[in-house]
């Protein structure tokens, strides 16, 4: 079975990132992992997200190398973790990333987190290994609106991405960051779009579930879409990955997406970088 799914979003540099993408965090670095990131392959996904604090950027590189696919049809991220900031053990750091993947090139690299000291070298590092042709896009991840002023105020390559933590129950709270990166160009990608399955039995959102016949998490990936962002839910059971992809065969209603929209309730599953210096 193959899933068919939608082309993309086009970056502020031209390239083509697939909206629809699998998150790998928690996955293993075990051969069990290599067989579902596979799997997720043959069923149609052409966007995979992993990173350095993941460790299982070994298994991701040997997916992407042993499916079949032509390298280019394989989007590839991954990240800069918070102990490597600075110029040089950022550019050390990617290419022990790199190393690990087997692959010649990623095709997106992303600063993990705003921590403090040597974020702004860290950056220029990027701007090198873009220039360098070893990622084909560069930007950030859990950057809020004082992060994105920063880096964009020294910047030469404005980021293409920043990879934010979005769904309905956090997402009145995130829309200021969101309304800059639309304004500068940037595209959101949303992690955790399932909350972690913290909120899947939520009420309201199993309201609209049942009068559309879907599942909750395929309403909050069909919301991130409709919403215009690029989503990487996460999932190590094929089964799952199958059907969090089966999202592209229905719509949700302008005024049921706005329902959604005010399910907000400040709810972050992860850790909250708003108020990173």
């Amino acid at each position: 079975m193959s899933i068919t799914l939608e082309s993309g979003i086009t970056l502020n540099n031209g390239e083509v990132i697939p909206q629809l993408g699998l998150g790998v965090y928690q996955m293993p670095d075990s051969p069990a992992t290599v067989v579902t990131i596979t799997e997720a392959l043959n069923c149609g996904y052409r966007h995979l997200d992993t990173a350095s604090l993941y460790g299982n950027e070994r298994e991701v590189g040997a997916a992407v190398r042993g499916c079949g696919l032509a390298r280019s049809d394989v989007f590839v991220v991954t990240k800069l973790w918070n102990a490597d900031h600075g110029y040089d053990r950022a550019i050390r750091a990617f290419h022990r990333s790199l190393a690990l993947l087997g692959l010649d090139y990623v095709d997106l690299y992303l600063i993990h987190w705003p921590v403090q000291g040597g974020r702004l070298e860290s950056w220029r590092a990027l701007e090198t290994l873009w220039e360098e042709g070893k990622c084909t896009s560069i930007g950030v991840s859990n950057y809020m609106v004082q992060h994105l002023e920063e880096v964009m105020g020294t910047a030469r390559v404005v980021p293409a991405v920043n990879q934010i933590e979005i769904h309905p129950f956090i997402y009145l709270r995130r829309k200021s960051v969101i309304d800059l990166c639309r304004e500068a160009g940037i595209c959101v990608t949303c992690y955790s779009p399932l909350t972690k399955g913290v909120r899947l039995g939520d009420s309201g959102l199993g309201a609209l579930a049942e009068k559309y016949r879907r599942s909750s998490a395929q309403m909050l990936i069909r919301w991130c879409l409709q919403k215009g962002f690029v989503t990487i839910p996460k999932s190590a059971q094929v089964a799952r990955i199958r059907e969090n992809a089966t999202v592209y065969d229905f719509n949700i209603s302008d005024e049921d997406i706005a329902a959604m929209d005010e399910m907000n309730e400040g709810y972050s599953c992860t850790w909250d970088p708003g108020d990173e210096p």
